[in-house]
Formats: structure tokens, C-alpha cells, sequence
């Protein structure tokens, strides 16, 4: 089951909802969520869900364990977290990385004839951060260890964002598990924050899917010219922020509207204008979490130079590994590695001119996401090889050039979804509202239909397109 798909917004989530409104009991509320919660998960694959109740239970034991440990004084409690952590890696490893593993084993060594194939449990990367961040927490004391292990399992299971994220914090929802109130000022925001989520997605994002996909389908045969090598690149660009942060968008409005405060996951990223810029913007629960449970401990920067570029390969080599199994996403953490490695050390980034700082980053950008797409290295070759002419390919060619005219002012949309102009236009309208009882009538009418024909023409755009997955599901 996906957010956006019509099943989920007319009789899920609206029987979410309402029966979270019916129910006054904060327990029986959350007895009710985790219901749902399961029920959602349960949707992607009937059989992990034993999976996801077994690491829970882990986490909830370990947690116990550790804090049990320290306030009788036998010990720090690190043997159960060390212990814990392991844990979990070997069962996300088992899952996501054993057929990459027995792939290379294979490359080199010819053994093993045959590699199981291993499906990936949904969302097993979003939730096994997740539990690995509350074990930490309860070690390090920035939390208490939760003793119900229902409610921890609620924690890790709730269907707003266990999927796809953003990877959420025990200790940032605890008081909304243990005493949420719903507030009717964050349910209008919310409802505002799921439609222009639902919009981005169903509309913009899968729109820009089909540009992309058209254009990629002809590499192989060399039709794709290399203007619509760009075109494809730049579609998926704009697809893949597009479809993630629309899944956040939708995760924060629901969470607001049953009571959850979950943080911002993107700031506009493409507005960046460095690459440590943009990965202060793009992905941030996951960004912050490589911060604080990976580079921080390892020292930060705050050590020998060769000790911090040490630090930054660790970090940026698993951020490529928790993305995907394959070669391709490795590649694509180290080349940020390198890129941010250059503005630390080598380029002196602020004596660049905002405007061309900005450009350079989006050309950056591009090539990491092409990088990115392809798991198969020769697709990718033939890729790069498009996009400067170098596969025997036309500089242009009539189908590409059809395709930009069917779909330029379409572009032009998602690339004004990617700033924030429309938000920053709702701000002033809201401002003047306040002194100026036309705008403020203005304000309150759209602050109503707006949502409204959002979501109308998202199930419009929904009910004639089979193409809706979410890109992040794979994760």
C-alpha cells in the first residue's frame, strides 16, 4: 500500500482518521494506531512482519538491559549495546546485502553456482536505523528505555513513516506516543501539508517519471539524441526530489493531523549552492543521523586532517551502501565524498559568485543522480556516453524534440515545485492578511479549496496512471 494510492486515501487513511478522533482514550488511540500501523506494513509482505516484531523485540530488550545496567552501577551497559547493534546490522545484512555479497564472491571466485534470491523486507532500512538510534539514545541517557514494548513497537511501526521515512527518533515522538493532544490549527496544516504532498507526487513526480523513462528506454538502441539524454536526466532529477519529499510532506501532514510532530527531511535542495549546502537540505533525518551515530563518534573534525577525510569516507561510503546493494550506490556516496572533500580542503568555495556557485552545484547534482539511477555499470556508461554524443547518438533528434514540446511548460511546473516560490507567495498572502480584510478573506477561501483541487486532481492524475510506486520504497 502506498500514500498515494486510492485505496489508501479514501478508505485507510480516512478510517485512520476518523477513528483516532473517535477514540478519546490516549491508550486505546494508540492500541488503534499500532493496529493500523501493522496492518499498513502487513500490506507490503505478510511474512516480515514477524521480522519487524523480532527487532523490535531486540531493541526493546537491549534497552532495558542497558538502562537497567547503569542505574544499579553494574556497568555502562556497552557489552548489550554493542551486542544489540550487531544484531541488527547482521539481520539488515542478511537481507540487503547477501546477494551483492555472493554476486562479487561469485565475479572472483566462480562459487556459488547459484545466489538465493532474497527479498528485501519494505522499509527495513528506515526502521533498522530507527531502533539502532533508540538503543543509542537509552545508552548514552538522551532518553528513557520504554518498558512497554508495544509502545516501542508503535514507535517503530507507524505507518506515517516507517516505509520511507524520514527516520524519526524515539526520543523526538516519546511525549507525542505518551501524551499527544490533537490540535485543530496543526489538523488545517496538515491536511495543507499531505495535499501539496499528494500533488507533488501523483502529478509532478510521476509526470517527470514518464519523461525520464521515455528517454532512458532508447539508450540502448542509441535513439535517445543527446539532448534527450539531458532531458531524461534532468527529469529524473526533478522525480526523485519530487517523489521523496513528497512522501515526507505527507508523513509530517498526517502525523499532525493524529497528534505526531515529525522534523523536516528537505529544505529545498535544489536551491543549495554548495555540496555541503545541499546535503545540509536533502535527506536531513538521514544526514543527522550519519552525524550523530557515525561521524561524531568516529571524532568529527575534530582531529588530524587525514583522520577527518578518514571519518568523511566512512560516512559517505555507508550512506551509499544503505541506499542500495549495488556497486553504482557506493560509487555515488564517495563522489560526494570527493566533492566535499574539495570544498573543505581545496576550493575556496566562498570566493565563487553565488549565482555560478549555484549553477556548478545543480551540474554536480545531475551526474550524482545519473549515477545514481543506473545499477547496471554498462546502462551507465551508455548514459554519460549519450549525453555527450560519444554513442554514435544525434545531437537531436524529432522524438526528442516532440517530447520537450509536449512536456516544457509540465517542466516548468515541477522545476517551480522544487523552490520556494508557491510557499514563500502563501507566506506574503497570509502576512497581508492581517491588516487587510479583502487578502484575509482571499487567505481563507484558498486556505480551504486549495487542498480541496489538489486532491481532487491528484485522484484525477491517480485513476489514469498505472506507474505510482514510491522511489525510496526500495530502500
Amino acid at each position: 500500500m502506498v500514500f498515494s494510492s486510492l485505496f489508501f486515501l479514501f478508505v485507510f487513511f480516512i478510517a485512520n482518521v476518523l477513528t483516532q478522533a473517535l477514540v478519546h482514550d490516549l491508550k486505546k488511540k494508540n492500541i488503534v494506531m499500532l493496529c493500523f500501523s501493522l496492518v499498513f506494513y502487513a500490506w507490503g509482505g505478510v511474512r516480515y512482519v514477524p521480522l519487524l516484531l523480532g527487532m523490535t523485540a531486540i531493541c526493546w530488550f537491549f534497552g532495558l538491559r542497558i538502562q537497567n545496567a547503569q542505574a544499579s552501577n553494574r556497568g555502562s551497559g556497552k557489552g548489550s549495546l554493542i551486542a544489540c547493534i550487531v544484531l541488527q546490522l547482521i539481520i539488515l545484512g542478511i537481507f540487503k546485502y547477501t546477494g551483492f555479497f555472493l554476486r562479487n564472491v561469485q565475479l572472483i571466485a566462480g562459487v556459488p553456482k547459484e545466489i538465493p534470491n532474497i527479498v528485501l523486507p519494505i522499509g527495513i532500512s528506515f526502521y533498522t536505523f530507527q531502533l539502532m538510534s533508540y538503543v543509542v539514545d537509552v545508552y548514552r541517557g538522551d532518553t528513557d528505555a520504554q518498558p512497554k514494548y508495544w509502545l516501542l513497537l508503535l514507535y517503530a511501526s507507524l505507518f506515517h513513516q516507517c516505509i520511507a521515512g524520514p527516520i524519526v527518533r524515539y526520543r523526538d515522538v516519546e511525549n507525542d506516543i505518551l501524551c499527544r493532544r490533537v490540535k485543530m490549527a496543526e489538523v488545517s496544516r496538515g491536511i495543507t501539508r499531505f495535499a501539496v504532498g499528494l500533488a507533488k507526487k501523483a502529478i509532478l513526480a510521476n509526470g517527470c517519471a514518464g519523461v525520464a523513462d521515455a528517454m532512458i528506454a532508447g539508450l540502448p538502441s542509441g535513439q535517445t539524441s543527446v539532448l534527450g539524454a539531458w532531458l531524461g536526466a534532468i527529469a529524473f532529477m526533478l522525480q526523485i526530489y519530487l517523489d521523496f519529499s513528497a512522501y515526507s510532506d505527507m508523513a509530517i501532514g498526517m502525523g499532525l493531523m493524529t497528534g505526531f510532530h515529525y522534523k523536516e527531511n528537505f529544505n529545498y535542495p535544489y536551491m543549495a549552492d554548495s555540496i555541503t549546502d545541499f546535503w545540509r537540505r536533502w535527506h536531513i533525518s538521514l544526514s543527522t543521523f550519519f552525524r550523530d551515530y557515525v561521524y561524531i563518534p568516529l571524532g568529527g573534525n575534530r582531529c588530524a586532517k587525514s583522520r577527518h577525510i578518514f571519518n568523511m569516507f566512512v560516512v559517505w561510503g555507508l550512506t551509499g551502501m544503505w541506499h542500495g546493494a549495488s556497486w553504482n550506490y557506493i560509487l555515488w556516496g564517495l563522489y560526494y565524498f570527493v566533492f566535499l572533500i574539495l570544498e573543505k580542503y581545496l576550493v575556496p568555495v566562498d570566493r565563487i559568485p553565488k549565482l555560478l556557485r549555484r549553477a556548478l552545484t545543480l551540474v554536480i547534482v545531475l551526474f550524482g543522480w545519473v549515477l545514481f539511477k543506473f545499477e547496471d555499470m554498462s546502462m551507465l556508461g551508455t548514459a554519460l556516453k549519450a549525453m555527450f554524443g560519444l554513442n554514435g547518438n544525434r545531437f537531436h533528434t524529432i522524438s526528442s524534440g516532440l517530447t520537450f514540446q509536449n512536456y516544457w511548460f509540465f517542466l516548468i511546473i515541477a522545476v517551480v515545485g522544487c523552490t520556494p516560490l508557491m510557499s514563500r507567495l502563501g507566506n506574503l498572502l497570509r502576512n497581508v492578511s492581517r491588516n487587510n480584510k479583502i487578502a484575509l478573506t482571499a487567505y481563507g477561501v484558498a486556505d480551504v479549496l486549495v487542498p480541496l483541487i489538489l486532491v481532487v486532481l491528484s485522484a484525477m492524475a491517480l485513476a489514469g496512471n498505472s506507474y505510482n510506486p514510491f522511489l525510496y520504497f526500495q530502500f
